[in-house]
């Protein structure tokens, strides 16, 4: 069979993606591909040859399916929406027919669920970050100054592998952060993302030391200076996870929590940094940090133009204050107000 309603399911969602790509961050456009490579796979172990064959029915299967694997809530939210986004593309080019999109069912995710987020807690943070600030052998080191940057910006992770050397100003003391698609580093939210975010001088100063002494001074292949560079220039993002993962084990500052020796403790390594039960994530440091910028009365609307996000989505995804955080570090400066002196 030949037009659109013949397409096989791994030609429909290789198709959809590649039409979204102009619009979407490369993470973004990666996390598409994955969720619909596994429909795709579904389908063709289930004999699906052409997407004219979908129905509401085998929407749901699939739905049945991946619930059964028992994956989280929000991942299952996630694949069944861009699910749909794939249906409503082929509905339009007129592979399937009208109205199919309807039938696939994007669970609501569970209020208390949306809340669980791991985070870089205040404590564990603010412990490592005074620990490097008074230890002369990592005073600007590699971790020590992409910590500070990621904890005082709230940056996510492309936005800190994405910046230059040029992109600081030492003496005015700040970092902007600059959609470059075009040699490498896109912003998630393009040009809406590009911003100044102003640093205290004692981050400025750590970066000072960092540039004189650990950064290598490479360039990447576009002729670019990272401020953040590794042996071939400008870092992967996987190499940006794993900074984020060594950076912030407990281990750094004090002894290991899990009883491990750090001397031949495997977390150490470059492979196994994420393992660290204590260790956390790029998007884990921008959640502790964007929930500290709340704690310390930082007004929201100055800390979504910091951290590049809607005061909305600041309140839904990213603030994971405690309830005694927000009793105590919140409301409680307030109470001074309810004296009846």
């Amino acid at each position: 069979m030949s037009g659109p309603r013949g397409l096989s399911p791994r030609d429909a969602w290789k198709r959809y993606v590649d039409r979204r790509r102009t619009e979407l961050t490369d993470g973004s456009a990666d996390s598409y591909h994955y969720r619909l490579k596994l429909f795709g796979h579904w389908c063709e172990d289930r004999g699906i040859e052409t997407v004219d064959e979908l129905n509401g029915w085998l929407l749901d299967e699939y739905r049945a399916h991946r619930a059964g694997e028992g994956i989280a809530s929000t991942t299952l939210h996630n694949e069944m929406e861009t699910l749909r986004g794939l249906v409503e593309y082929l509905e339009a080019i007129g592979a399937v027919e009208d109205g199919l999109a309807e039938k696939v069912d994007v669970p609501r995710v569970p209020e208390d669920e949306k809340s669980r987020e791991t985070k870089l807690s205040t404590d564990d943070a603010l412990e490592i970050l005074r620990y490097h600030r008074s230890n002369d052998e990592t005073y600007g080191s590699l971790f020590h100054a992409i910590l500070e940057v990621a904890w005082h910006t709230g940056a996510r992770l492309g936005a800190l592998r994405g910046l230059d050397l040029r992109d600081l100003d030492r003496d005015v003391g700040y970092v902007e952060f600059v959609h470059r698609p075009e040699t490498g580093t896109p912003l998630k939210n393009k040009r809406k993302g590009e911003r100044m975010v102003k640093l205290l001088p004692e981050v400025i100063d750590v970066l000072d030391a960092y540039i004189a002494g650990d950064r290598r001074p490479n360039h990447d292949e576009h002729g670019r200076q990272p401020l953040f560079t590794s042996t071939r220039g400008r870092p992967g993002r996987n190499t940006v996870r794993v900074w984020s993962y060594r950076a912030t084990m407990p281990c750094v500052h004090g002894p290991c929590p899990h009883g491990h020796d750090p001397d031949d403790c495997e977390f150490r390594t470059h492979t196994h940094a994420s393992k660290c039960p204590s260790s956390r994530a790029p998007h884990h440091i921008r959640t502790g940090s964007i929930t500290w910028h709340q704690d310390r009365g930082i007004p929201k609307e100055v800390t979504a133009e910091r951290v590049n996000a809607s005061q909305r989505v600041i309140d839904r995804h990213y603030d994971k204050a405690t309830k005694f955080e927000e009793m105590e570090l919140r409301r409680g400066p307030h109470m001074d107000k309810l004296s009846l002196d």
